[in-house]
């Protein structure tokens, strides 16, 4: 299937807002809008949205380098994408606030299977474990932002697409 070139250019740039989005919210702990933002793209773009979901991985990398992280990057994010794009009928904000938070709740332990094929579930259970507080605050940053954003953005992103997507 091929990409018309106007649906290229907004699905590239918006790969690029995930990455200056979750820069910009850079200095509060795991508080990020890149969850809100996948499930958008998975809900309003269908499975060309993996694109800008891919864009934004490869820029994480090429800022902060390669790194063990960035395997998991590779799977995690399109996990919460093919949720949302398996719920996208779903219309009640709350529903997506609790995907979106139990994304974020669960974030450290879908980490873990990959640092359990590098060391064992020692490694594993300490990766989750420690990362714990963090994903309460990933978790609850993420509850709140797609309760109060996620139908707003929606909408606009739905126009954007009508109107530039084609």
């Amino acid at each position: 299937m091929r990409l018309p070139l106007r649906r290229l250019v907004l699905l590239s740039l918006l790969g690029v807002l995930l990455f200056a989005a979750k820069m910009v919210m850079a200095q509060l702990p795991n508080i990020e809008p890149v969850s809100l933002l996948v499930m958008l793209l998975a809900v309003c773009c269908g499975w060309q949205g993996l694109l800008a979901v891919y864009l934004y991985i490869f820029l994480e990398l090429a800022v902060w380098g390669p790194g063990f992280w960035a395997l998991g990057y590779l799977y995690v994010w399109p996990v919460l994408f093919a949720l949302a794009r398996l719920l996208r009928r779903m219309e009640s904000p709350l529903g997506w606030a609790v995907l979106s938070g139990g994304f974020g709740l669960l974030f450290g332990a879908l980490f873990a299977p990959l640092y359990w094929s590098a060391g064992g579930w020692a490694a594993a259970l300490s990766w989750w474990i420690g990362g714990i507080p963090m994903d309460l605050l990933h978790g609850l940053g993420n509850f709140a932002l797609a309760l109060v954003l996620f139908r707003p953005l929606r909408r606009a992103l739905e126009k954007l697409f009508q109107r530039y997507g084609a």
